[in-house]
């Protein structure tokens, strides 16, 4: 019997990914687990030693330590013993070692070349002493848009034909079919169903939370007093990446204590809640990867808002209504045409459902497949 495609997924990340980088990669493993045959296996490698997620400097270098000892030796050694051919790693670091694999790295964005100023110095520069190197070295690098490919290439230098854009899917949120479970998450906000706008995503400075809320103030000043705002996420840890004194203070200044509500982090069974009794769903982020949350949306029949920019109109397509997010005055024109046409959120409901069948991680995981094969 011939020896079978073997693959190595890295999935130390997921001791410290939180967001949408989590997501791919846990939703990865469950489809990568059922597609395991006599011709094709894969090993999830792991540390077996916590990785350190504080904030305190000097264990905070020595994680930018192990993480590149892991990366360039522990993983490659780990690969070469379990006989892999490829290294797969969704966190854009893969080895510069070779040990008979191939790497395929995914690249989710170009952030850290946009933004450099919201990343730390230290990691900044050993992710541009390894991971680019490491990445021009791999027979092809994954992109989730043609956004993303393009950015990436620019900043990056590598070849459009080695960088391979595969789309993304929604979050498996369990959907809460039990009513009484969403009426106790939603009061203990003070929030009833069908009465709240929702943004969902950490507060980075790059979702742009604070026009969201003054474009939300001038919505509730044309007849909607009750009606209220929730962003559900967490604070970045990331003090130079924050926009939460923004928020705090833009929520102050437009008098809208108790209307916004910041929920936190929220679980999976929670954030179902908020998703399948929320109003719309709007999007003002004014530099994204992705969008996932735009999916997640679409899955809970939401009708769904986003900025007129990066990959956002790319993954909603024509089930959205975009808006300038530089223009509160068009942000909040759009808020209150869907809130007041009835048959215009039928509408986007209806095409969001049709667009949702483009995405999905199963399709993802086929096509990565397909890419592993080509690359060796």
């Amino acid at each position: 019997m011939p020896k079978p495609l073997t693959i190595a997924v890295d999935v130390r990340d997921l001791q410290v990914a939180k967001t949408g980088t989590r997501t791919y990669l846990e939703e990865l493993c469950k489809e990568f687990r059922k597609l395991e045959s006599n011709e094709l296996k894969f090993h999830f490698i792991d540390t077996g030693i916590p990785v350190y997620s504080g904030n305190k400097k000097l264990f905070k270098y020595i994680e930018h330590a192990r993480h590149q000892f892991w990366k360039q030796l522990v993983l490659p050694l780990k690969a070469f013993f379990k006989n892999c051919d490829i290294v797969f790693c969704t966190d854009n670091c893969v080895p510069l070692l070779h040990l008979g694999y191939k790497t395929i790295p995914v690249f989710h964005d170009a952030f850290c070349f946009e933004s450099p100023e919201t990343y730390g110095k230290l990691w900044l520069w050993l992710y541009m002493k390894t991971a680019v190197p490491a990445a021009k070295r791999s027979p092809f690098v994954i992109t989730p848009t043609e956004w993303s490919k393009k950015q990436i290439h620019h900043f990056t230098k590598i070849a459009n034909d080695k960088l391979l854009v595969i789309y993304e899917g929604p979050k498996a949120l369990k959907n809460n079919d039990d009513g009484e479970h969403a009426t106790t998450v939603l009061g203990s906000f003070s929030i009833s169903p069908q009465n709240y706008i929702l943004h969902v995503g950490s507060m980075f400075k790059r979702k742009n939370i604070p026009a969201l809320i003054e474009a939300f103030a001038k919505v509730k000043n044309t007849g909607y007093p009750g009606l209220k705002l929730v962003l559900a996420g967490p604070k970045p840890a990331n003090y130079f990446d924050s926009d939460f004194k923004l928020i705090s203070d833009a929520i102050e200044s437009h008098q809208l204590k108790g209307s916004v509500v910041l929920t936190g982090y929220l679980s999976d069974i929670e954030l179902s809640d908020f998703y399948q009794n929320a109003l719309m769903y709007v999007f003002p982020s004014i530099n994204e990867g992705f969008g996932i949350p735009i999916l997640e949306a679409f899955k809970n029949k939401l009708p769904v808002l986003v900025a007129d920019n990066t990959c956002l109109p790319e993954v909603g397509g024509d089930a959205v209504l975009t808006f300038n997010p530089f223009d509160t005055n068009d942000i909040a024109e759009k808020i209150k045409t869907t809130l007041d046409n009835l048959d215009l959120r039928k509408d986007l409901i209806s095409k969001g459902q049709l667009r949702l069948q483009f995405f999905s991680w199963e399709n993802t995981a086929k096509q990565l497949v397909q890419v592993f094969k080509k690359s060796i």
